[in-house]
């Protein structure tokens, strides 16, 4: 069982080098800017992943839903309708981006996360911890066009993404007005 990255602030061995700080972290690599931020706080909002993916015919983006547990990953698809989970069990080296941004605000945090997936098998709580991310805790509320066959697993599975390394940069700007 992998701990937060919080929890792992002793394992830090910063090198300014070239203006990037490394955090070593058994399992995956986080790769600072000198400006940087909490991968956690950033990870557990509802925020659109994109998930990049080989093919023969060249890279391919799938902006996702995600849920960052135990320093992994889970995105859900599904066996017919989605091609990712088909692209991954043919290549499973993928790159996921999240940022959070606010124009207003001038916000503009970056993950970039590089490492490998796999296909696993549909789990329905993790499913619905995912939902709740992203759509609230009352399950009466969500749009059960975008909930109700997922739910019941019909088709459905997750993929797991383990990250190798993590890019962190904090590249917030002051808005003027």
């Amino acid at each position: 069982m992998s701990a937060s990255i919080t929890q792992l602030d002793n394992f830090r061995d910063t090198d300014f080098s070239g203006g990037y700080g490394r955090v070593n972290i058994p399992s995956m690599r986080i790769i600072e800017g000198t400006r940087s931020f909490d991968i956690d706080t950033v990870l557990s909002k509802p925020l659109f992943a994109h998930l990049a993916t080989s093919s023969q015919l060249g890279a391919r983006d799938s902006p996702v839903w995600f849920l960052w547990e135990d320093a992994t990953l889970w995105i859900i698809g599904h066996k017919e309708t989605d091609t990712f989970p088909k692209r991954i069990l043919a290549d499973s080296r993928v790159a996921v981006g999240i940022v959070d941004f606010n124009a207003a605000t001038g916000l503009v945090r970056h993950v970039g996360i590089r490492g490998t997936a796999q296909v696993a098998p549909f789990n329905r709580e993790r499913v619905k911890r995912l939902f709740t991310k992203y759509l609230g805790a009352n399950e009466e509320d969500w749009d059960q066009r975008l909930t109700g066959d997922v739910i019941r697993g019909d088709g459905y599975l997750l993929v797991k993404v383990t990250p190798d390394t993590a890019v962190v940069r904090d590249q917030s700007y002051r808005v003027r007005r």
